[in-house]
């Protein structure tokens, strides 16, 4: 079943958007770019329609008894997509799409599938009052979906980002032989395979929401499932790049007194992009940057849960001070105020 799904996934996934970005304007599916885009010109979108869409053909046609085993799952990541296709279509309210997370986390919680632990902690386990676990479990779902939403800035980022994780992931099933891991983390993965000979600079079709937001919750859910073999910090490095983009970003709007929920050009990918021009670059520096962090994730002792936690706080002020925006605008006001202190100095010995 898993060699001839994987087969079918990348071929019904490759064809769906090859026809997709041809029909893409009789369909409404455009991207038209704004002062916060990165790219030109308008280009087609909504190839999550496609890659998500293959991915739930093949599981009805050669996997119908885990979709039986696992149809909340499945219908939790169905609801979250279709928010996601909808707005790719009609460009509707965050509010809306927020609703569709949500009831997609609830029908989780109702089956069982929550974050129950926050890990282990000189010997002591900080599990959640029963009063708390759908609410952390649906603000830890919606945050990472959203974040990964945002990482989808830059041509192949956000597919190239999760692969990564996947693959991570798919690891960690085939150690504790977990079917629904194996086979989430391999057909998304496959399918991104796919997307990404569309999306590698420059792309000839952007995934859209109905791609950034399923990811995002495939991811999560994932996570979730995985904290049976991994600790909750375990996690937090396997899918560390959006987090991380996300906390830095949320700070640096805090810390100038603006909203933290308006959008802006001071991700981690604007920042590299300006620093070189380069787009294959950048989204290379950042893969590389999740590999290194997945591994560190993949191979950290749970005996040493509370190092790992500080050392990835650790991270995150480095990575704060690192891919500061203003860093470049200060080395210039510097240079400004030396060149004029320099000219106020030869004038007066004039």
């Amino acid at each position: 079943m898993s060699s001839l799904s994987l087969i079918n996934i990348f071929i019904i996934t490759f064809v769906s958007i090859y026809f997709l970005i041809h029909y893409s304007e009789k369909l409404g599916l455009v991207d038209i770019p704004n002062e916060r885009s990165m790219h030109k010109k308008v280009t087609p979108r909504g190839a999550g329609i496609a890659f998500v869409l293959s991915v739930f053909l093949v599981v009805l046609l050669f996997g119908f008894e885990q979709f039986k085993t696992y149809y909340y799952i499945y219908l939790a990541i169905a609801m979250v997509f279709i928010a996601g296709a909808w707005d790719d279509l009609k460009n509707i309210s965050p509010k809306i799409k927020f609703l569709f997370i949500f009831l997609s986390s609830l029908l989780l919680y109702i089956n069982d599938f929550a974050i129950y632990s926050l890990g282990t902690y000189f010997g002591y386990e900080i599990l959640l009052p029963s009063w708390l676990v759908f609410p952390f479990t649906f603000f830890a779902i919606a945050g990472y979906t959203n974040a990964l939403n945002l990482m989808d800035g830059l041509d192949g980022l956000a597919a190239s980002i999760s692969i990564v994780i996947f693959v991570t992931f798919l690891s960690i099933g085939i150690e504790n032989q977990d079917k629904l891991l194996i086979s989430l983390s391999s057909f998304f993965t496959i399918a991104l395979v796919a997307f990404l000979l569309f999306n590698w600079h420059p792309a000839k079709v952007f995934m859209g929401d109905s791609g950034s937001l399923a990811l995002g919750m495939v991811i999560s859910i994932l996570a979730i499932k995985a904290l049976h073999y991994i600790t909750p910090v375990s996690v937090l490095f396997i899918v560390a790049i959006p987090v991380l983009d996300t906390f830095i970003v949320i700070t640096r709007r805090i810390q100038r007194h603006g909203s933290p929920f308006k959008a802006d050009k001071n991700h981690m990918h604007h920042f590299l992009y300006n620093v070189k021009g380069d787009v294959r670059y950048t989204v290379i520096i950042l893969v590389l940057m999740q590999i290194v962090f997945s591994i560190i994730g993949y191979q950290l002792n749970p005996s040493n849960e509370f190092l790992s936690l500080i050392l990835f706080m650790i991270f995150f002020y480095l990575y704060l001070n690192l891919f500061d925006q203003r860093l470049k605008r200060r080395k210039h006001q510097e240079e400004k105020k030396e060149e004029i202190q320099k000219n106020s100095l030869t004038i007066h010995k004039r």
